[in-house]
């Protein structure tokens, strides 16, 4: 797992964590109480779980979302596992 994070003067910050299968993007605007996020995330934790912790966190009185489902490949009933063979 890999963070950087930038903190601003006077406040503010963007950042992101990087996991091997997720990663989470932030930048804050503190002087206009906004925050905007990116995020993936495996079926372990899922998008939603991560939405409702950030908004818990960040003490958000309003909140929007758009969801847009990536890599949705189509392997037309063929099993596939978690991870190529010898990956």
């Amino acid at each position: 797992m890999e963070n950087v994070f930038d903190l601003f003067n006077p406040h503010g910050v963007r950042g992101v964590v990087l996991t091997a299968e997720s990663h989470l993007a932030i930048h804050t605007w503190p002087e206009y109480g906004h925050a905007a996020t990116d995020f993936t995330c495996d079926e372990v934790v899922g998008p939603w779980k991560v939405y409702t912790y950030l908004e818990e966190k960040l003490g958000a009185g309003h909140v929007s979302a758009v969801e847009m489902k990536r890599g949705q490949l189509d392997f037309s009933g063929k099993e596939i596992t978690h991870k190529p063979a010898g990956y």
